[in-house]
């Protein structure tokens, strides 16, 4: 009876994931909004993304070297990182705007904190946040149109600031979905972001929780103030959907609780309806997951399950 049981130190799962396997998938996620992009908005929008992608990794290789530390750059995190980045940025974003995001990701949010896992904000969530206070004219609700037969890319107000405005006329469900209208690089081709996001979901690299959470409760919210249809139009429109699925589901900055995780989805939705809907900021999606990244290690603390034999203390 002895020998069928190994008495070690934790941990004691075992699994073939690796850092490296988990990140190339959300990659693979990733990539049919990062091919929508291109094909709507053109060349500059994979300029952008290759720009985002080679100065992250390439910052985190440089400051790692610089810091005589191991170097990680192997495991792909930096690649998400960069590819994140990217898809939060116009598609005209200049060249030296994607740069200093990608340092501000990776040195101040990432490599300052301890790397990977150790990060208590999402990398390119926080560089966009920063980016946008810094530079708000070329972050701003003015985004690019896309290509249509070959004409020039063009600016023009995103879905979101139409309805900030009231109205949806020549804004179309089958226009969100397939990303022929204004906005960030990777947000808006909707059907590529739920193609990628059901993925991640499927293959157990993202918990359902918190992206159900998350929609449902903007959904709920708009569906109580607005009817339907509207509130159909708030969920596709925007960065929700890239943020419910693959940036608030980040490992390093969500709960690590089945119920935490679902009041981290609720929280961020809520706070991303009151931004949208009484602020005068049409988006918001970037602050409600900071904000719920602050809050994480307390969501964590109240529903950490009690260790069998633990006896609560009083006094």
């Amino acid at each position: 009876m002895q020998n069928k049981f190994a008495v070690t130190s934790s941990p004691h799962l075992r699994a073939k994931a690796t850092t490296q396997r988990i990140m190339q998938e959300v990659c693979l996620a990733l990539a049919p909004a990062g091919i929508a992009g291109v094909i709507l908005f053109g060349w500059q929008a994979a300029l952008v993304i290759a720009i985002c992608v080679a100065s992250c990794v390439l910052t985190e290789f440089l400051w790692q070297k610089a810091m005589k530390q191991k170097t990680t750059i192997s495991d792909w995190s930096a690649v998400v990182t960069g590819l994140l980045l990217a898809y939060n940025l116009p598609a005209n974003a200049p060249w030296w705007m994607a740069v200093i995001g990608s340092v501000i990701a990776i040195v101040l949010v990432k490599q300052l904190f301890g790397g990977i896992g150790s990060n208590f904000m999402n990398p390119a969530l926080t560089a966009r946040a920063v980016l946008f206070i810094s530079w708000s004219t070329l972050m701003s609700a003015t985004a690019p149109k896309p290509l249509i037969a070959g004409l020039d890319v063009v600016t023009g107000a995103t879905p979101l600031a139409a309805l900030n405005a009231g109205s949806t006329e020549g804004l179309t469900l089958v226009q969100l979905l397939l990303g022929s209208h204004g906005g960030m690089l990777g947000e808006t081709c909707a059907a590529a972001l739920l193609l990628g996001g059901l993925y991640l979901c499927i293959r157990g690299i993202a918990d359902w929780r918190i992206p159900l959470s998350f929609i449902g409760t903007v959904f709920v919210c708009y569906l109580l103030k607005d009817g339907a249809e509207l509130a159909l139009y708030q969920v596709l429109a925007g960065g929700l959907l890239l943020g419910a699925f693959f940036m608030a589901t980040d490992y390093a900055t969500s709960p690590i609780t089945g119920l935490g995780r679902v009041i981290f989805g609720i929280g961020c939705g809520l706070l991303l309806f009151v931004i949208r809907a009484f602020a005068n900021y049409p988006e918001g999606c970037s602050f409600a997951i900071l904000f719920m990244n602050v809050a994480t290690p307390m969501i964590d603390r109240f529903t950490a399950p009690r260790p069998f034999g633990e006896v609560k203390k009083h006094g």
